[in-house]
């Protein structure tokens, strides 16, 4: 029997006291009626009788908490998460061994009582008075599977795990009620089923299945006797009994198991002594849980799984109740990502920027028109190590703790598409000089830009010297070219575009209603935001939120809902055209060359922030939208003269690390997928 621990400080008397309470109750709840007692027992056993009427008479149990497989697109295991690592199974699926040695070792009786055993508590009070403390326990099979679902519906809370095994009358009274109702409701069959379910084994195992995979690499339905044997001897004390950490001691315990099942003659004495001559064999798979132990390189996509799952209404109407939707696991969860995608994506990462270097670098892709996220990596690993993070610098702050990064002239097609969009044309000339004081006024939503300052704005390129038109402006990057003609049409149809597009800056704020973040991307906002938006110019003109869930079954195979990408027109089909083209030119004529692509139609736009703290490049396909940001997470580190990856870099630009990042993570990721061509409208002049 499960040895109980004293209870705080209480005399053997009162010990003794309390479990005489406990065998009047039994009998007054068998029998029906109340026995007379004295002294201490009788005010015990009086008080258990009172409390006993009051306890509720069913008992709720809830859903065994076990793991959740999350899964790539195409069904492979990408991580299991889980707070309890459990796997349900009928007890046909469990070795009869099994089945026969816990009852030898927990509860012999199993079968011959009813939810109490009188017989045992008399031989535990006489135990435990003569000891002079609580040396024996006398809680059925029955009992402790009650106990148990108290500690599971107590989660994480550990105010309520501490109330459900505290050494106490009124806890042992309660178990007594409930046991009753178990027994008439379940039988001894699915008792035991549950109980070798529910039962912890150590070592981060719950459950008899996923205990004789962490030590035997084996299902729990092909335990040999020994095995079985060892299990059983491990419930009375996980730690005490550990077969990893404390071998001798729970070699002795198995031994114990293997007599008392000779002793009950559930096996012979001769299939005991065998059993005991041998050694302990493990075959110990460790656990494997969070998001920290995803397959190439998918923990961050993991962790965004997660968050987007607390954060949706769509999977329950609290973050409380989806929290306790998570914590109870069970799910199959089929995600959106694309295992070619993304090994392509790690791959392009790991070559180009190196996890030890004072730069990161982070790479998302998405699907345009269906806005399914098909990649996402980072080249620092998921962790809390060295050149380790557990930030996902790909995602907004609310689902993965940064705040975005500034953008550069990856937010100019923006503007472009505003201006389109107010009826300006590609063949739009400005002056653009090299250098010049931002315009004077700048009317916008709900305020007007005057320059008090006299701030001025540069190009990269002192050669770069208008008049310029728009294609050759966007080709080159001409900073001053786009603060002329965020002049022209004002800063209220970039912002509105923005919102079309669901560009925020990382921390959910929308745009700065300023030109230095509308002309120059001074706003932080994150890959995926940004990979998104660009998916809108190859969708041909609209927008599809994001989507990672793509089915969710639970631990019954029954489907839940889960959030669906909302599509919207955030321009015209001329005007994403229009970008289209312009986009192309970036890549072959303009600062975007060595990230151009040579086997299909493809379209980016380059970006890099004052001081060269931030390089990106975001870029597209008609079916694939990537974009690729490298830079200091804590934005202390400008990229001059700065070795990345296997190279020096005098000056770090968009086009020339982020740039041939993106070309070889797209490239990986479209082998094999259909090459169509982009729909182009006149922007040429």
């Amino acid at each position: 029997m499960r040895k109980k621990s004293p209870d705080g400080g209480s005399s053997p008397a009162q010990q003794a006291a309390k479990f005489i309470g406990v065998s009047v109750l039994s009998g007054v709840v068998l029998a029906g009626i109340a026995l007379p007692v004295v002294g201490l027992a009788g005010l015990a056993a009086k008080g258990s009788a009172e409390e006993f009427e009051e306890i509720p008479a069913n008992l709720q149990r809830p859903p065994l908490s076990q793991r959740t497989t999350i899964l790539d697109s195409q069904g492979a295991e990408i991580a299991k998460v889980y707070s309890r690592d459990r796997m349900l199974v009928d007890i046909k699926d469990i070795s009869p061994y099994m089945q026969k040695a816990i009852v030898a070792i927990e509860d012999s009786r199993f079968y011959e009582h009813g939810a109490v055993d009188l017989k045992g508590i008399l031989r535990a009070l006489n135990e435990n008075a003569r000891s002079g403390n609580v040396s024996q326990g006398a809680s059925t099979l029955t009992q402790q599977y009650v106990k148990n679902v108290f500690v599971e519906e107590a989660g994480n809370d550990t105010t309520k795990a501490a109330e459900a095994t505290q050494q106490t009358l009124g806890r042992k009274i309660r178990e007594l009620k409930y046991a009753i109702q178990v027994e008439k409701e379940l039988g001894k069959k699915k008792i035991l089923e549950n109980y070798l379910n529910i039962t912890f084994f150590g070592q981060q195992a719950y459950g008899v299945e996923s205990a004789s995979r962490r030590y035997f690499s084996k299902s729990a339905k092909d335990l040999r006797l020994e095995e079985a044997a060892l299990l059983a001897g491990i419930v009375q004390s996980p730690s005490r009994y550990d077969p990893v950490n404390a071998p001798q001691a729970a070699t002795k315990r198995r031994n114990t198991v293997l007599q008392r099942m000779a002793d009950e003659r559930d096996i012979s004495q001769e299939e005991a002594s065998k059993a005991k001559a041998k050694p302990i064999a493990l075959n110990v798979s460790k656990p494997r849980n969070g998001c920290i132990t995803a397959v190439k390189g998918a923990a961050f996509f993991c962790d965004y799984v997660k968050n987007v799952f607390l954060d949706d209404p769509v999977l329950g109407d609290t973050r409380e109740e989806r929290a306790k939707i998570w914590t109870r696991g069970g799910l199959k969860i089929r995600t959106t990502l694309d295992p070619q995608a993304q090994e392509a994506v790690q791959a392009s990462l790991k070559k180009h920027v190196y996890k030890g270097d004072l730069v990161a670098g982070a790479a998302t892709i998405v699907e345009p028109g269906s806005g399914k996220v098909l990649a996402m990596g980072q080249s620092k690993p998921y962790g809390y190590g060295k050149d380790e993070t557990e930030i996902n610098y790909s995602v907004d702050e609310q689902y993965g703790r940064a705040i975005g990064f500034p953008t550069g002239s990856t937010f100019k097609p923006f503007v472009a598409a505003a201006a389109l969009e107010e009826g300006l044309t590609p063949k739009k000339s400005y002056p653009a000089p090299f250098k010049m004081p931002y315009p004077t006024p700048i009317h916008g939503c709900n305020s007007t830009y005057k320059n008090p300052d006299g701030a001025t704005v540069e190009n990269e390129d002192e050669s770069e010297v208008g008049p310029y038109r728009l294609k050759d402006a966007m080709a080159k990057s001409v900073n001053t070219y786009f603060v002329q003609m965020i002049a022209d049409i004002g800063m209220c149809p970039v912002l509105d575009m923005t919102k079309k597009l669901h560009v925020t800056q990382g921390n959910g704020k929308p745009i700065t209603e300023q030109p230095s973040p509308l002309t120059l991307g001074s706003d932080s906002i994150s890959p995926l935001t940004m990979a998104s938006a660009y998916a809108t110019f190859a969708n041909r003109g609209t927008y599809c939120s994001p989507v990672v869930i793509a089915a969710i079954q639970d631990s019954k195979g029954k489907s839940l809902e889960v959030p669906k990408s909302t599509c919207s027109k955030a321009m015209t089909t001329k005007t994403a055209d229009t970008i289209n083209t312009l986009l192309r030119g970036v890549v072959d004529s303009g600062t975007g060359q060595q990230a151009g692509l040579t086997d299909r139609e493809n379209a980016g736009k380059t970006g890099t922030t004052d001081s060269r703290r931030n390089a990106w490049f975001v870029g597209y396909t008609p079916n694939m939208s990537g974009a690729v940001w490298v830079g200091s997470a804590s934005q202390k580190i400008k990229m001059e003269n700065i070795p990345i990856g296997d190279r020096f870099h005098p000056k770090v630009y968009g086009g020339r690390v982020p740039g041939p990042i993106w070309k070889d993570a797209m490239t990986g990721a479209l082998v094999g997928k259909p090459a169509p061509g982009f729909t182009d409208f006149g922007s040429s002049g």
